[in-house]
């Protein structure tokens, strides 16, 4: 049989479809084959998509589903925790009550029941939202179980209840200003809370994806323990020289921790109406002022840093510093050629400032740029507030910012180029959360030599034994700190009788642990300061009060017979050079 003969297998049926794509029919009918498919597919996508979009309007309404503007669900958020476990702050299911006004028979019946079981109510509010044309209405948030169950007995048809998350702080205005507060469907508006919904918590909720099971709990750097004995100093100072506010901040200044920040007049987040008054903004990161002479220690260390200036360099302090129509003077006036270690502990604005110009303009910018005094600092708490630098930087500015003036900055900032001065040289970036010490030397950068770093606890410490940061010299704990006075600009002028006084102190000076800022907005003299309103007579004895009160709970034992800082620090140091 010849291959001719035979006969053709038999071939496999196309459908009609496979045929006008593939078969072998005309090229124009096979196009337009094609393009007809792809109508047909996208027609039936698009119909499935509008018809889930109908159901869902027609129906998640009545599920009391998530809906725009003030009808959404509050959602679980994980709790806040301090270092050592404390809650902070957590979520309680409370009961919500709601509305189906397509099912509601009698408004005005249900109206009048429900304002007499829930006088708070606003009768008129009540009355449109039922009348509406919605399948679900919130009608109060977070009512009590009492009203939940008087109103579940009246039995109104289309009233019912759904159990929301509710925020609490258990601590009330103790940590108000780190952890921040929620709005009513528990979204994080400031703080933490805020922090946390930007890391990825809101994106989570809006997926449904956020379950009470699956939130870890966020553990900050803050100790209760201390905040509290913090927080109640300060309350007490702000009343006894009765200013304007008090803050104080405590940090480690080996890690960048903050184990403490207190800002009052303070607020309640479980009633976060509070925080809108603007006397209780937190002065530590939202405000910035010129923070006077502890800018000095800027200054010194960057003469000492230099190589040029040491610490037998002496300065003329004899006159006062004239620069154009302006006139330097000293608070602590010696008129008589000063050491560095004199201009420290006299805070001799004149000798800072001849220190600062014998550098020049160029090199002061740089450093304190270096030092993180010119950008917005950035931590986890997003309010924060940019410094205030001068747009045209001349000799007289470097003259006045040397000693504190004219440059404003957040306070945490400053606190965190002093850090660096006290730590060995390295400028860390703040943090609310808990880090290692290894952590935060990933993220040092080396500002300073180790050997400034040796020389500038030298001079803090030694203020405290001669200086101006006596009263804060707690036996047993080797403090050294640096005083800061400020006249606050008051219509374009610097008061004299507005005053911002600040104390920075460091704990224990001869290997640095802890670094505390305490801050006073226009504390008044009084009787037994001598008619003075100055840092060393209220700012450095309530760091004296809180050192005495913290450093017990910070693990900081006391130490005593410690000889002066030139054999302890300056000794040491050298025989280790």
């Amino acid at each position: 049989m010849t291959d001719s003969a035979k006969p053709n297998p038999a071939k496999p049926k196309l459908s009609l479809v496979n045929r006008l794509l593939y078969g072998n029919v005309d090229r124009d009918a096979k196009g337009r084959a094609r393009v007809g498919l792809a109508i047909l597919a996208f027609a039936c996508i698009y119909t499935i998509i509008c018809g889930r979009l109908v159901y869902l309007a027609s129906t998640s309404d009545a599920q009391g589903g998530r809906r725009g503007g003030g009808d959404i669900i509050a959602t679980a958020r994980p709790d806040i925790q301090d270092r050592n476990g404390e809650v902070l702050a957590t979520d309680v299911r409370m009961p919500s009550l709601f509305g189906e006004p397509r099912r509601i028979i009698d408004v005005d019946e249900a109206v009048e029941l429900l304002t007499a079981t829930v006088p708070d109510l606003n009768a008129n509010e009540l009355r449109e939202r039922l009348s509406s044309k919605r399948g679900f209405v919130w009608l109060k948030r977070e009512i009590t179980k009492e009203q939940q169950r008087q109103i579940h007995r009246l039995g109104i048809p289309g009233i019912g209840f759904r159990s929301e998350n509710k925020r609490v702080y258990p601590n009330g205005p103790a940590v108000s200003h780190v952890i921040g507060h929620v709005n009513i469907d528990n979204q994080g508006i400031a703080g933490i809370e805020k922090w946390l919904d930007a890391r990825g918590l809101a994106d989570l909720h809006s997926l449904g994806f956020a379950s009470d099971r699956q939130q870890e709990p966020v553990q900050l750097a803050v100790d209760l323990r201390v905040q509290h004995a913090l927080r109640s100093e300060l309350i007490a100072a702000r009343t006894k020289y009765k200013a304007k506010a008090a803050a104080g901040l405590i940090t480690d200044v080996n890690t960048g921790e903050i184990v403490s920040m207190v800002s009052v007049p303070d607020y309640d987040p479980n009633d976060p109406r509070e925080a809108l008054d603007k006397d209780r903004i937190n002065r530590l990161t939202t405000g910035v002022f010129e923070m006077g002479s502890t800018f000095k220690a800027l200054t010194v260390a960057m003469a000492l840093d230099s190589g040029k200036i040491t610490l037998g360099s002496s300065f003329d302090a004899r006159h006062s510093l004239r620069y154009g129509k302006f006139s330097i003077n000293d608070f602590h006036a010696q008129r008589r050629i000063l050491t560095v270690p004199e201009i420290f502990t006299y805070s001799s604005n004149i000798g800072t400032a001849r220190m600062a110009l014998s550098l020049g303009v160029e090199h002061h910018k740089a450093f304190l740029k270096r030092m993180g005094q010119l950008d917005r600092l950035r931590t986890e708490i997003p309010e924060s507030a940019e410094p205030l630098v001068p747009k045209r930087w001349g000799e007289l500015n470097t003259v006045t910012i040397a000693f504190g003036h004219g440059l404003s900055v957040a306070p945490l900032q400053a606190v965190m180029g002093i850090s660096a001065l006290m730590n060995g040289g390295k400028l860390i970036p703040p943090t609310f959360l808990k880090r290692t010490e290894a952590e935060a030397n990933e993220l040092a950068k080396q500002v300073v030599r180790p050997e400034t770093s040796d020389r500038m606890r030298y001079l803090m410490r030694l203020n405290a034994e001669k200086g101006s940061a006596r009263k804060a010299d707690v036996e047993g704990y080797y403090v050294g700190g640096k005083t800061g006075t400020a006249e606050k600009v008051v219509g374009g002028r610097y008061s004299k009788t507005k005053l911002l006084t600040s104390f920075t102190a460091v704990l224990p000076a001869d290997k640095p642990r802890y670094l505390i800022l305490i801050m006073l907005d226009e504390p008044q003299p009084l009787p037994e300061t001598h008619g003075y309103a100055t840092s060393g007579w209220n700012a450095v004895p309530v760091a004296g009060l809180v050192i005495g009160r913290v450093a017990p709970l910070l693990g900081i034992a006391p130490r005593f017979d410690l000889p002066p800082a030139d054999r302890l620090i300056l000794a040491a140091t050298a025989s280790t050079r």
